[in-house]
């Protein structure tokens, strides 16, 4: 959805479109946060269990240096917001559950194929390679993590 020929990433405010607002939180924040309400109480309650949301570094408010792409970035960070809000929620029920948003990184895919050249050569990631990254750090946290954004290498991005 990042390049369709009608909703493109905003450079400036004179882009800004209800079209582009209103597809960027369907798919980045509304769908997402259905299936947490649909899914997450159905995570177990006496032991240890993680659910991830796929979010992006540009959700980052503070990490935020570049501007544009005024959509998509408010959309992570709303979905950002709904991770540390149903990590809350379910950490009075589920005190082993982990709530977490990822960031994949550049993933080398079609989503990502136009806004590549900007991007090191070391920091493109084949699908695996970031499936695998993202796994691992899966692997490493604990409950106390939960209701953050971490990145691919395990970095807790600020959100």
């Amino acid at each position: 959805m990042l390049h369709q020929a009608a909703i493109q990433p905003e450079k400036s405010l004179r882009a800004l479109s209800t079209d582009a607002f209103e597809q960027a939180f369907a798919i980045n924040t509304i769908g997402p946060a259905l299936i947490g309400k649909h899914m997450l109480p159905r995570l177990p309650k006496d032991r240890r269990s993680v659910f991830a949301f796929l979010s992006a570094r540009v959700g980052s408010i503070s990490d935020n240096r570049l501007g544009g792409w005024h959509a998509y970035r408010a959309s992570k960070a709303a979905l950002n917001m709904i991770v540390r809000n149903l990590a809350i929620e379910m950490a009075r029920t589920h005190p082993q559950a982990i709530i977490v948003a990822l960031h994949p990184g550049t993933v080398d895919t079609e989503l990502s194929s136009p806004f590549q050249r900007s991007v090191a050569p070391e920091k493109l990631f084949t699908a695996e390679y970031a499936a695998e990254q993202m796994l691992q750090v899966l692997g490493d946290l604990t409950p106390e993590d939960s209701g953050h954004l971490f990145a691919w290498d395990g970095e807790k991005i600020p959100f």
